[in-house]
């Protein structure tokens, strides 16, 4: 027993190590620019209305998740991105799939995707006020703006990507046209949806901040915008901060996996 477990051990270290060392490569940016950023506020003597030290920053974190503030706003913020990031994969990949089996409805759709995908995000908000208010819809509104053009997009590309052969041999052998969607276009076309969903995702992010500048009284955006009006720039500088490690954990725990994952079981890379 002890000579065939010492295989899977020894397997298991340069996977271990290799993980270590690419975790350590994508920390040490962060590090390096954390370590000069004191340095170099004292070295130009910076006013702390124009940018804040360590310690100022430091100190509106401790007082923002002592109050709960921090944790309401961040609570605020995943809620409306999961909300229309979930509603926008649920339209787009159904009319993705329609476009990639029907050259008509691609044909028609194609333009209106190529006019709407420059106003996507952000250039949504004004209108979206107007509509939905101040609040929940119209955020979510942006949001689904901002991924569901990528998600359409990419399963159109994944769709008409699948060789046609693959898709006459499950013809042949009989497959309904519930099967074809479900066991050979949306599979094949897997991959490249996940790709779009992480790539909209990140269009979502940015979108969700300038909508809760306007749109709220509660997350990370209007926190940012609420601090500017006090000159608070170590809140500013704390959310900003908050945004970009959210995004980071989302997209390196969640997303790169998910999207590897997805690429090795269903396309063209394989796992060593």
């Amino acid at each position: 027993m002890s000579h065939s477990a010492a295989p899977i051990e020894m397997g298991q270290g340069p996977g271990a190590a290799r993980h270590l060392r690419q975790a350590a490569t994508f920390v040490a940016p962060l590090v390096v620019l954390f370590l000069c950023w004191p340095l170099l506020v004292s070295a130009f003597g910076v006013d702390a209305r124009v940018f804040p030290g360590v310690k100022a920053v430091f100190a509106a974190a401790v007082e923002s998740v002592s109050d709960g503030s921090l944790l309401a706003h961040v609570a605020a913020s995943l809620g409306r991105v999961a909300a229309g990031t979930l509603l926008a994969v649920v339209v787009a990949v159904p009319l993705g799939v329609a476009m990639g089996v029907n050259a008509g409805v691609s044909a028609f759709l194609t333009p209106l995707f190529r006019f709407f995908s420059v106003l996507a995000g952000i250039a949504w908000i004004p209108i979206a006020t107007l509509w939905f208010g101040y609040g929940f819809g119209a955020i979510t509104f942006v949001i689904f703006n901002a991924v569901f053009f990528i998600v359409a997009y990419n399963t159109l590309l994944g769709v008409t990507a699948i060789p046609m052969r693959l898709r006459h041999a499950a013809a042949s052998l009989g497959a309904s046209r519930l099967a074809m969607v479900t066991e050979v276009l949306l599979p094949g076309a897997l991959p490249n949806i996940v790709t779009g969903i992480r790539t909209g995702l990140g269009f979502a992010w940015r979108g969700l901040i300038a909508a809760e500048m306007i749109a709220t009284n509660v997350g990370l955006g209007y926190m940012l915008f609420v601090a500017r009006d006090f000159y608070r720039t170590e809140v500013i500088v704390l959310g900003m901060i908050v945004i970009g490690i959210l995004w980071l954990l989302i997209d390196r725990l969640i997303l790169a996996p998910l999207e590897r994952a997805t690429i090795e079981r269903w396309g063209v890379v394989q796992r060593a």
